[in-house]
């Protein structure tokens, strides 16, 4: 027994022993393979290493001057494909790691190898190009980076537009390009008329047009007389009646009379030209078809900029996306609106309704003050009080600043889109200025009428009086030298052409005051109220009555034009209105950045605006058109003044024309000249130009239709 316990003994440790033996074996096994796996790393990390120092070798190796041509062209297109592999990187389906590292190893490549092209004999043309290459695209970004900068008013006008929309926004920028156009408007007359004449032209008291009469030299400084326009100011560059008829002036021999009128033609055709092209250029820009494919999707992952690095442009990016969200949100909204088709229709019949009732209310008003404004002229102005001389410019700028308001509040019964409604009320305060201004012509025209008469009266009288004053000086005595008598002491005219110049100044005037005031009282003063009073007021101010104002962006939008229309219309006899529209659009401009930050709320419906501002642009065409009627028709029809102005002593302005051509022109040019503009040629070219355009807008009408149809296939496809 004892023994066979011992032999179990010996064979249980022999077993452990074995075990023992295969996990050192095991062990051992593992160590060598781990062994192995380190030095396989170990020698593939120096095959690398060894690789890449190969590599570097033989970059550092390669050398322009030690290369065939072939392989230099070779090299010039290796450095031109990484450059185009620059430009394109952006767009490649890349990840970010590998987008950056083959940026980095590209424009590393480009360094070094474009300057070492440059290097060596007959390369000295290349290095220069490369370098003048450099300059240029770094010249071109800096002058681009430039015009930004100078682009007035760009930073208000984004600021506005992130907090109240594009709507909003559209007006400013309306705003700016009116300002670029009136500059230019400025520029011609004040360099082409008024400097010359206040420079080369005969000085003030060397005549009876350029001087003060005697009877009004005790008022002319009066502070209500040059408010009026009267005075001095009446007697000088600011009015088409300080000019002179002299055919040349100065030493420059400078044509006054010719000057005078092909800058009045030469501003309304440069309008018309700028105002079609900016319709041609705003219909190219936007485009064909729908773009409310996936919008939302467009808006959620493509709208924020990723280059922000300042606070304030981020907060200023993140309430533009807000607002855009709301303007996409309301335009599927009203996409989708189901309403009472024929409540609908009934309320905006009664609508327009009121709507007419209201202009033709404006208009009997007008035309009951304009009467009787003719029976205060006929007494005299300076027997009735200040009202009843500014009693026609108040009206219509009352009636301009309460009518909009009122069609505004009509308009709610129609229930319109935005969009549709804001062009509805444009086009009703359209109706209503233009029935106000027309009936204001139709007024200046009577005054017209009734000068022309007195002005014969004043031509008899004249004659008179000089007939007497020969036969008193010179009765007896022919010898005797001729008497001198003052400019201020002769008797003149009533000049029609400078009192139209002073009624549209001071219609400008009123105007400009009347909406400064509005804004300062109605915007400004009831954002204060609100504000500090909603604290101790019986209900919420903010959210009830009467809350913070919104923004009149069709008021304003038809203010700026009819304003426009005025300057177009008056700046024939008043030289100084361009002037004097750059300074209001000036002060305009900051004062309305100020009053919608300051004192205006976003509205509750935010609308996207017009991708073109075309509607804008086709109601100052309409505009345009219509202001530039009148002028045409006192120039061809109504013969100007016998003593004041630059045509004076002709019969029609127009005959300035035919005087140069005669004067400084060949017989055959003024021949040529008098056949094209016969109305035989004259009228078939017209209608010719009628038809090439009618062709032109079929033609443009079916390919935009072709496009739209074959996005709608394309769309299909996909």
């Amino acid at each position: 027994d004892g023994e066979k316990k011992k032999r179990k003994k010996r064979r249980r440790k022999g077993a452990h022993r074995a075990e023992e033996g295969e996990d050192e074996v095991q062990t051992r096994h593992e160590r060598r393979e781990r062994e192995k796996r380190r030095r396989a790393k170990n020698d593939q990390e120096t095959s690398e290493e060894e690789d890449d120092k190969e590599e570097d070798s033989k970059d550092e190796e390669v050398r322009p001057e030690c290369l065939t041509p072939e392989e230099l062209e070779k090299l010039k297109e290796a450095v031109d494909e990484r450059k185009k592999l620059i430009q394109s990187l952006r767009g490649k389906p890349w990840p970010m790691k590998k987008k950056l590292v083959t940026l980095r190893e590209s424009q590393e490549f480009v360094e070094k190898y474009e300057g070492a092209l440059g290097k060596g004999k007959g390369r000295k043309l290349y290095a220069y190009k490369v370098m003048m290459t450099k300059k240029w695209m770094k010249f071109q970004r800096d002058f681009e980076n430039f015009k930004t900068a100078c682009i007035p008013w760009e930073m208000k006008i984004k600021e506005i537009e992130s907090h109240f929309g594009s709507s909003v926004a559209s007006y400013f920028i309306f705003l700016r390009w009116m300002y670029g156009i009136n500059m230019i408007l400025f520029g011609l007359t004040f360099g082409l008329v008024m400097v010359p004449e206040a420079l080369m032209g005969r000085p003030y008291g060397s005549m009876p047009r350029k001087t003060v009469p005697r009877s009004e030299e005790t008022s002319a400084m009066d502070f209500a007389v040059l408010w009026d326009f009267g005075g001095y100011a009446q007697y000088s560059v600011l009015f088409y009646g300080f000019y002179n008829n002299q055919r040349a002036i100065g030493w420059l021999k400078f044509r006054m009379p010719l000057s005078y009128f092909l800058v009045g033609v030469g501003t309304v055709a440069y309008s018309y030209m700028v105002v079609i092209r900016t319709m041609a250029r705003n219909a190219n820009e936007s485009g064909v078809g729908d773009d409310n494919s996936f919008n939302f999707s467009w808006k959620m992952f493509t709208s924020w900029d990723y280059l922000i690095g300042n606070p304030e442009t981020a907060d200023n990016k993140f309430a533009s996306i807000t607002t855009s969200f709301k303007e996409a949100i309301l335009e599927e909204q009203e996409s989708h609106k189901d309403d009472n088709i024929h409540l609908t229709r009934f309320l905006r019949v009664l609508a327009n309704f009121l709507v007419l009732c209201c202009l033709a209310g404006s208009g009997y008003l007008i035309y009951f003050v304009v009467r009787r404004s003719q029976k205060f002229a006929l007494d005299g102005l300076e027997n009735h009080t200040w009202w009843e001389r500014n009693e026609v410019n108040m009206v219509m700028s009352l009636l301009g600043m309460f009518c909009p308001m009122l069609f505004d509040v009509i308009s709610t019964l129609e229930n319109y889109h935005p969009r549709v409604a804001l062009q509805w009320q444009l086009g009703r305060i359209f109706a209503l200025f233009l029935g106000n201004l027309y009936t204001f012509i139709i007024a200046l025209m009577d005054e017209i009428n009734l000068k022309r008469e007195e002005e014969k009266i004043v031509k008899f009288n004249i004659t008179t009086w000089e007939a007497s004053l020969y036969n008193g000086t010179i009765s007896e005595n022919s010898t005797a030298p001729s008497i001198t008598i003052n400019p201020a002491d002769v008797p003149r005219g009533p000049c029609w052409e400078t009192m139209v110049g002073q009624e549209f100044v001071r219609l400008i005037i009123s105007d400009t005051m009347t909406t400064y005031i509005t804004l300062l009282i109605g915007d400004f003063l009831r954002a204060v109220l609100v504000r500090f009073l909603n604290y101790c007021w019986c209900w919420d101010l903010e959210a009830g009555f009467p809350s913070y104002s919104e923004f009149d962006v069709s008021g304003n939008v038809l203010g700026l034009i009819f304003n426009q229309g005025m300057i177009w219309m008056g700046a024939f006899y008043a030289p100084c209105l361009p002037a004097l529209n750059v300074l209001r659009l000036h002060v305009s401009m900051y004062l309305q950045c100020w009053a919608v930050m300051c004192c205006n709320v976003p509205q509750e419906r935010v609308f996207k605006a017009s991708g073109s501002n075309n509607f804008y642009m086709a109601m100052l065409l309409v505009i345009l058109f219509l202001s530039t009627l009148p002028a045409i028709y006192t120039i061809v029809t109504i013969p100007p003044s016998f003593d004041c102005g630059p045509f004076s002593g002709k019969n029609r302005m127009f005959d300035v024309i035919h005087e140069t051509l005669e004067s400084d022109f060949p017989a055959w040019f003024s021949k040529v000249f008098s056949y094209a503009s016969n109305p035989g040629l004259v009228l078939p070219f017209i209608l010719l130009m009628v038809l090439a355009i009618y062709y032109l807008q079929s033609t443009s009408k079916s390919y935009r239709q072709a496009n739209v149809e074959l996005k709608k296939k394309l769309q299909t496809v996909i």
